[in-house]
């Protein structure tokens, strides 16, 4: 099944979705938008452009496990969402995604703009293939 990933953020927001194998994930873009309601508006727009099955939004989680204001503006979209599409919204917890996709980005000499322009979308990315690990090692695939 095809998969979208959100890694939701107050001014931008990344994607990135995976093949219907749920073997490769990949950034599909960024949503440059702070009205929730519009950010909802434009992932069900990605999600039937992309034909995905399921959507999962990052949770961003404390290091202690506990949710702050982050975690509940993530419940909030996921709500909106789970209210006008007819496919799974799936929370996943993104501690430590972010910085993961700036290592991803260091590593292949990604700087200044491009990688401000992109760091959502590999967030995203990132977000997604620890989901689809944790599908596949649990047999949930």
């Amino acid at each position: 099944m095809k998969i979208m990933a959100v890694d939701y953020g107050d001014a931008r927001t990344g994607l990135a979705v995976c093949d219907r194998t749920e073997f490769l994930a990949s950034p599909i873009g960024i949503i440059e938008e702070k009205s929730l309601a519009k950010v909802a508006e434009k992932i069900v727009y990605a999600s039937r452009e992309y034909e995905v099955g399921m959507i999962v939004i990052g949770l961003p989680k404390n290091m202690d496990g506990s949710e702050g204001p982050r975690a509940q503006k993530s419940h909030k979209l996921a709500d909106t969402l789970r209210a006008i599409v007819p496919i799974p919204v799936e929370l996943w917890d993104e501690r430590q995604t972010t910085v993961s996709a700036a290592n991803i980005l260091s590593e292949n000499g990604t700087y200044g703009k491009r990688r401000k322009d992109v760091l959502d979308a590999v967030a995203a990315t990132v977000i997604l293939e620890s989901y689809m690990a944790y599908r596949r090692n649990t047999g949930k695939s």
